[in-house]
């Protein structure tokens, strides 16, 4: 067979394939599946994120965000941020990494961990190594060692399980000093 009959050949089957490919759909199914197991990275992120009223909801920073959307899950480098309820400041948070889980469902802060509660008597000032959040729940928990700070107390507890909505928080075993004013 001749040289140039066989690239003839080739080219015919190469654009009946790869027209069958293109209209058949399979091309921009691939194109999906494939942005679905990226993995993204930013640095120098500055959030502002409003809830479903419009409201004022988080402002966050973070150094560097690496975040699989295969698997929903974010890292977060160097997090501080702080959420907002009425468009005031209701919290903050600083850790050196957070991972986010199930869409930021779970967030699993850890390093020189620092949560915050502003409120009427003050701030409400936890210490620790790691602390879990779940933020559309606005509850918190650890089982870690905790410093707490407040106008009127400082103690340490072996843990903690807070309700941000409701202002409860469990303590576990405690130790520590109140002075109320």
């Amino acid at each position: 067979m001749d040289t140039k009959a066989l690239y003839i050949t080739a080219v015919v089957i190469a654009a009946i394939s790869g027209g069958y490919y293109y209209y058949s759909g399979k091309g921009k199914k691939l194109d999906a599946d494939s942005a679905r197991n990226m993995t993204y990275s930013a640095d120098g992120i500055h959030l502002l994120q409003t809830n479903e009223k419009g409201q004022l909801y988080v402002i966050a920073q973070v150094d560097h965000l690496e975040q699989d959307l295969r698997v929903k899950t974010s890292k977060l480098v160097n997090l501080n941020a702080s959420m907002y309820r009425n468009n005031q400041v209701d919290s903050t948070f600083f850790a050196k990494e957070a991972r986010s889980y199930n869409d930021n469902e779970k967030v699993v802060l850890t390093g020189q961990v620092q949560a915050t509660k502003l409120g009427e008597q003050g701030k409400l000032v936890f210490v620790t190594d790691e602390l879990t959040g779940y933020p559309k729940l606005h509850m918190l928990e650890t089982k870690k060692l905790v410093n707490v700070n407040t106008p009127s107390a400082q103690f340490v507890s072996q843990g903690l399980k807070a309700d941000l909505n409701a202002g409860q928080y469990e303590f576990f075993h405690i130790r520590g000093k109140y002075a109320p004013q």
